[in-house]
Parts: structure tokens; C-alpha cells; sequence
């Protein structure tokens, strides 16, 4: 049995763990600020390149005609290949969430819900990130997931909808145009998905060495 005195294994002087976590959060923050800013020019890229302004009166903002067609605010240009055969950068705007729910609901009251449900999101994630939450696959996905969040919301406070400009080919198989935002967010939540995996070999490993310790 060991009589050694457990404090004597303990640091005289631990540092805070307000410094301990200051590192990581100064990384989590740079980030989210270059995964935002990526996805913020290179949606500016895709006004500019992939759309022109339209003549005359726009159509009414994310409302759609009797035939379910939401007619577009600016005039999409040909679409250019990405890779070719595989994507494609096509100008889309999405005025809807997932399944596009709350699409034909006015813009005032999407820009809310979004809006809340964004920042309810972004504060749950941070939260969890500063309280030590997971391991480093839950740490790379928070400014993932955060930066695709900031990405929308800004979308649809600055436009009324999101805009989206990569489409795989149509050949290949119908699938929704999406955008850099959207990228971010499903590798974030893969990341997710990974350290759930990841944490109850964790936990075991955990027990096993608690256990260990107790037999020496």
C-alpha cells in the first residue's frame, strides 16, 4: 500500500482555471472569426459573380407565387463549374430553414425565430465549451458550428434569406444548393457525433486507472 501523502503529488501553485482555459478559448475565438469571414466574402463572392441586381421593381421578399415558386430577389448569371461533373457554383436564395419550414411566414417573424434559435444555440455551445464539455473533436466543432450559425444569421438579418451558391451536378443526383456555412456546420456536427462516440472509451479508461490506483 502506498503511504505517500497525496498532496505531495499535487502542484504547489495550479494555475486558475480561468488561465487554463484562456488558451483554448483564444483559439476557439480566432476560429470562429476566420471560419465566419471565410464564409461571409465568400458569399459577397457569389452576389457579385454568380447574380446581377434585377431592372425595375423586385418581387416581394421570400414570397411565393400560386404555382409555390419563391421568385428570386436578384437575377441569377450562369452557373460555373466548380469541379467539373461534380459541383457547380449556381446563386440560390433560401428563405426557409431545414425542409424549408417558416418559409412563407413573413420576414419579420423569421428573422426572429432564426435569429433566437441562433443565439440559444451559440450560448449552449459556448457554455459547454468553456465549462471543459468533451474532448478535442468537441472543441474543433464549437467554432465550426458557431461560425455556420453567425453565417445565417447575418444572411438574414443583412438579406431577408440565405444565399447559397455550390450545387452538386444534377447529374450526379438532386441534392440542395448549400453554402460554406453549411459545410462548417455538418462537419462540426460530425465532430460532435465523433467525441459521443469517443467519450464512454473514455470513461472506461477512466475507471480502469481509478481502479489501478486503488489496488497499488
Amino acid at each position: 500500500m502506498d503511504l505517500r501523502d497525496p498532496r505531495a503529488t499535487r502542484p504547489s501553485h495550479p494555475l486558475p482555471t480561468s488561465r487554463r482555459k484562456l488558451p483554448a478559448l483564444v483559439l476557439m475565438l480566432a476560429s470562429l472569426t476566420v471560419f465566419t469571414a471565410i464564409d461571409l466574402w465568400t458569399k459577397e463572392w457569389a452576389l457579385d459573380h454568380l447574380s446581377s441586381e434585377r431592372s425595375g421593381e423586385k418581387p416581394a421578399l421570400c414570397v411565393p407565387t400560386p404555382q409555390g415558386h419563391t421568385p428570386f430577389q436578384r437575377v441569377p448569371l450562369e452557373p460555373k463549374p466548380l469541379i467539373a461533373g461534380v459541383l457547380n457554383l449556381s446563386y440560390a436564395e433560401n428563405c426557409g430553414a431545414a425542409f424549408s419550414m417558416l418559409r412563407t411566414a413573413p420576414a419579420a417573424v423569421r428573422a426572429v425565430v432564426f435569429g433566437v434559435a441562433n443565439v440559444a444555440a451559440l450560448g449552449m455551445l459556448i457554455a459547454l465549451f468553456l465549462r471543459g464539455s468533451g474532448g478535442p473533436a468537441f472543441g474543433a466543432a464549437v467554432p465550426l458550428i458557431a461560425s455556420g450559425a453567425l453565417g445565417k444569421l447575418s444572411d438574414r438579418v443583412r438579406h431577408g434569406f440565405v444565399i447559397d451558391f455550390i450545387r452538386v451536378d444534377p447529374r450526379l443526383f438532386d441534392y440542395p444548393v448549400f453554402n460554406v456555412a453549411d459545410i462548417a456546420i455538418a462537419v462540426g456536427v460530425g465532430l460532435l457525433l465523433l467525441d459521443n462516440l469517443y467519450k464512454p472509451r473514455a470513461v472506461t479508461r477512466e475507471l480502469e486507472d481509478v481502479r489501478a490506483a486503488g489496488a497499488s
